[in-house]
C-alpha cells in the first residue's frame, strides 16, 4: 500500500507517519515554565496570614476572597470596601454567582471582635460557605 508507480517508472515511499516527538518537547517545556510562573504572578493585597494546620482547599473555580489587612481595611478581591457597605456588595455579588463560597484571610494582630464582626455581615450576606485562609506553621 506503500509504493505507487509514477509515469517515469521511478517508485516513490508515501510518507505516513508524522514525527511528534519535537512538539511534545517544546509542550512539556512550557508546561514546566507555565508551573514554574504561576506563583510568581498572584498578586494580591499583603495580610500577614495566622498560621493552623489545616488541609488544602482545592477550588474548583476562581472563589472571591475578602480581606482584612492589620490597619482595619476590608478587601473584596483586590477593591477596598467599608465595613457599613460589605453585607449590600456581597448580596449584589453573589446574586450573579453559582458558588455561594467565600474564602477569608485576616492579618493575624487585628483585634478578634473585629474580625468576628466581619464574618457576621459575611454570614448576614447568605454566605453558605466561608473558607478561612491560614499559613502552614514553619518547621522547626
Amino acid at each position: 500500500m506503500g509504493m505507487s508507480m509514477q509515469g517515469n517508472g521511478r517508485q516513490q515511499r508515501l510518507m505516513s507517519e508524522i514525527n511528534v516527538t519535537p512538539f511534545v518537547d517544546v509542550m512539556l517545556v512550557l508546561l514546566i515554565i507555565f508551573m514554574v510562573a504561576a506563583p510568581l504572578v498572584q498578586h494580591g493585597v499583603d495580610v500577614d496570614l495566622p498560621q493552623a494546620r489545616t488541609s488544602h482547599i482545592a477550588a474548583q473555580e476562581e472563589t472571591l476572597t475578602v480581606s482584612l489587612t492589620g490597619d482595619r481595611k476590608i478587601y473584596i478581591g483586590k477593591t477596598e470596601i467599608k465595613i457599613e457597605d460589605l453585607r449590600e456588595r456581597l448580596v449584589r455579588i453573589f446574586k450573579q454567582r453559582t458558588d455561594n463560597s467565600l474564602f477569608f484571610k485576616a492579618d493575624r494582630e487585628l483585634p478578634y471582635g473585629f474580625v468576628a464582626q466581619v464574618m457576621a455581615e459575611i454570614k448576614m450576606a447568605g454566605i453558605e460557605k466561608l473558607g478561612i485562609i491560614t499559613t502552614p506553621p514553619e518547621k522547626k
